[in-house]
């Protein structure tokens, strides 16, 4: 197959109206593709862009121009189409995402992806995604891929044949890479409450932003920790290297650290590359309920918008704007209770970061309802944790109010809906 530059490919030839054009998340991003695709758009018929969690400067609302947006969530850069009401948001858990790409109930006609040389004979390593990279694969008409060896070899089900891959550029962007954030105090404050609650040898599912980062620098102090996780940040290699996280009693996957997608810096690639001790997989396991309960002491650890006082969980909308994602929380926090010794653990600072607003609310007004109050096990703030198993609805008031920010524990009250 005859490569040329990724900026030169003429997507004319491929595109028919209506496509509906994909790539992987984040760091998957196959930038010179994606740039490529924008330039040209004046010159294509008119198609949709799904888009999952993205990082890039890529997509602008102007882009409306020539394409129609969905996507999984508003995070990250997705949120400038969001708040301009560009972005069609399809509710779906992440566990979900690769079946209904496969049933064509979320449809991909072209998919575009980062690609690399895999020592196995006839395959392609896809490197730093493979939550639902091989769904897109298998689902597409066509298949574009982006050749980086600035990639890690990765395996499992980051491996796709080549024959998969109709037409081949060369990468000839910057790659978009996501080192961790800085934690601000309250993060390090929040992370010192979860770090308490989580014990030796729990296996631990983290997500990505500067909480995060603070809980993995909190657990340094622990012993034996696993990983299981749907992303894997910079702050998870520093517990793996540090000999914090062992992986040696996870009950399934011994010794391997299990993920589906790198969302991280070079520290984190240049450790996942060619790494025997490291699973990539498709949140078909990553995020199934029927692995987690294989797990020993699966502690997962998400974090929220708001939560009101019966344990109600709104991860998606903020003051009418769409920044969030359903994603895998409710996956986890079903998960991590189906794991012997296992809990699920909402995290999040007390207020906004202005400190004028609780993320402690009476009722949530208008915000979707991401997790169930009857799924919560464990919110956590700064001021301490609300064990929420077994509880009433007057207990849940009661525990929730108690972990608020003071300024904010008259106006809750104890109102019940």
């Amino acid at each position: 197959m005859t490569t040329q530059p990724s900026a030169q490919f003429d997507f004319s030839q491929v595109l028919r109206a209506g496509d509906v054009i994909t790539w992987p998340q984040a760091t998957g991003e196959p930038a010179g593709l994606t740039r490529r695709l924008v330039a040209q758009r004046a010159e294509l018929p008119r198609v949709t862009i799904f888009v999952g969690i993205s990082v890039s400067d890529t997509l602008l609302p102007a882009h409306a121009d020539h394409f129609r947006f969905r996507g999984l969530n508003g995070a990250g850069t997705n949120r400038r189409l969001a708040a301009a009401g560009l972005l069609d948001i399809v509710p779906a858990h992440v566990s979900k995402v690769p079946g209904l790409m496969r049933s064509r109930a979320l449809p991909v006609d072209v998919a575009l992806i980062r690609v690399r040389p895999h020592p196995k004979p006839g395959y392609y390593s896809v490197g730093v995604m493979a939550d639902f990279t091989q769904a897109m694969v298998g689902a597409a008409r066509c298949v574009i891929g982006e050749m980086d060896e600035r990639m890690p070899v990765t395996s499992q089900d980051a491996l796709i044949p080549c024959e998969a891959v109709h037409s081949l550029t060369t990468a000839d962007c910057d790659e978009w890479l996501m080192p961790d954030g800085e934690p601000s105090p309250i993060d390090v404050r929040v992370a010192q409450q979860v770090a308490n609650v989580v014990p030796d040898r729990a296996t631990l599912q983290i997500g990505i932003g500067s909480l995060p980062v603070a809980v993995c620098q909190a657990l340094m102090s622990h012993r034996a920790l696993g990983v299981h996780s749907g992303v894997l940040c910079d702050g998870l290699v520093g517990l793996i290297e540090e000999g914090v996280a062992t992986n040696a009693h996870k009950g399934i996957d011994s010794g391997r650290t299990v993920t589906g997608g790198l969302f991280g810096g070079r520290r984190l690639m240049d450790w996942a590359n060619d790494n025997a001790q490291l699973d990539m997989r498709s949140s078909d396991y990553t995020h199934s309920p029927q692995v987690m309960a294989q797990l020993q002491n699966f502690y997962s650890i998400n974090s929220a918008i708001e939560v009101d006082i019966t344990g109600q969980v709104n991860a998606e909308v903020a003051g009418g704007r769409y920044l969030g994602a359903i994603g895998g929380q409710a996956d986890y926090v079903r998960g991590a209770q189906l794991s012997p010794g296992g809990r699920s653990i909402i995290a999040m600072p007390s207020t906004t970061l202005d400190g004028k607003i609780s993320r402690i609310v009476a009722s949530l007004q208008g915000g979707p309802v991401t997790t169930a109050r009857a799924d919560v096990d464990l919110i956590i703030t700064e001021y301490g944790v609300a064990d929420l198993r077994g509880a009433s609805m007057r207990e849940r008031a009661e525990r929730l109010t108690a972990i608020a920010h003071p300024d904010f524990r008259n106006a809750l009250g104890l109102k019940i809906k």
